[in-house]
């Protein structure tokens, strides 16, 4: 509910002072005056005289609704249509072991990733999203999907252990680009995700980006983490889970020619904010337009408050002038 004309509610306060000016000037018109009123036998108001003692309040009642009638009172119902086509992005995201790793406190890298990847999500509507994780095997965890939600809730059950450890960075590119093999998007893209270095032969890198290539894939590939060593969980069996110091390595050279052979960029994040940056950098690269056309009407309800104004102002002059009339 909203007000057409919302300053008109500004003579309300009239309406409270017109009827303290009557309840002051009005007196009591049929009251008798006597020398010795302390031998009157004070007697109780009849229920007519304490009605109509009510009529100046019925009034301003009605005045009142007048005022927020006068106002326009409405409901209103907006649609929005949206013209435009857009993007197919699919995910692909490394779980193997070594994204355990601590260097992205408070989280691990694959927490961050989640994070960074979910508000991601929130930020293109329109955009079809799809999930491909991978270790030693890939498979996709949720197909392109306009379903955001859905999607989202794919996202949280991800975690290191569901595939068999290992880097197929060629399985997991390969897995996502056969995704959008039958998209009619204008823009497809594959997010690559990884902190390692392919160790599982059994489909190159490079002939996944030559794959992209030929379908016309643009493939962004963001290293996670650093070089060298960093912390990791260790579960000791006498003393729990400890922290301890491991080596890693990244293969950046390879995530530089996949991303320059299909025309994306290669990124490297070594903390949460720069991760948040680098996706935050995407989400501006692939862009897409779209027409929004937003509609508006109104029901008006101006009836719901003058029509019992109205029956109010006929019922205090039809009981007025009838049954609380004043007789001096």
């Amino acid at each position: 509910m909203e007000l057409a004309r919302p300053l008109l509610l500004l003579l309300l306060p009239l309406v409270g002072v017109a009827l303290w000016a009557r309840l002051r000037g009005g007196g009591d018109q049929t009251a008798l005056r006597h020398s010795r009123l302390p031998l009157l036998v004070p007697a109780r108001d009849p229920m007519r005289v304490r009605l109509a003692r009510g009529l100046p309040w019925v009034t301003a009642l009605a005045l009142a609704l007048l005022v927020v009638a006068a106002a326009g009172p409405r409901q209103s119902r907006s649609s929005e249509d949206i013209e435009g086509e857009g993007i197919d992005i699919v995910l692909s995201l490394d779980i193997s072991g070594s994204m355990r790793s601590l260097d992205f406190q408070p989280q691990d890298r694959l927490g961050a990733a989640k994070q960074v990847i979910r508000d991601f999500i929130a930020g293109r509507p329109h955009d079809r999203i799809g999930l491909v994780v991978f270790a030693a095997r890939a498979f996709t965890q949720c197909p392109l999907t306009l379903d955001h939600p859905v999607l989202t809730g794919f996202l949280d059950e991800i975690q290191v252990g569901l595939i068999d450890d290992g880097t197929a960075i060629g399985l997991g590119l390969a897995t996502a680009v056969a995704r959008l093999k039958h998209s009619t998007s204008p823009s497809r893209t594959v997010i690559l995700l990884t902190d390692g270095v392919n160790n599982v032969p059994t489909l190159e890198p490079e002939t996944a980006a030559k794959l992209a290539k030929s379908l016309d894939v643009r493939v962004y590939t963001v290293a996670i983490g650093r070089e060298g060593m960093v912390p990791y969980p260790v579960d000791d069996p006498i003393f729990g889970r400890q922290t301890r110091q491991v080596e890693t390595r990244i293969d950046l050279a390879l995530l530089r020619r996949i991303a320059g052979a299909t025309g994306g960029e290669m990124f490297q994040a070594t903390d949460p904010e720069a991760l948040a940056r680098i996706f935050r950098t995407i989400d501006e690269l692939e862009t897409a337009r779209y027409e929004t056309k937003i509609s508006t009407w109104y029901r008006e309800r101006m009836v719901w408050f003058a029509l019992p104004a109205l029956l109010l102002l006929l019922l205090e002059g039809i009981l007025g002038a009838t049954w609380l009339r004043r007789v001096p």
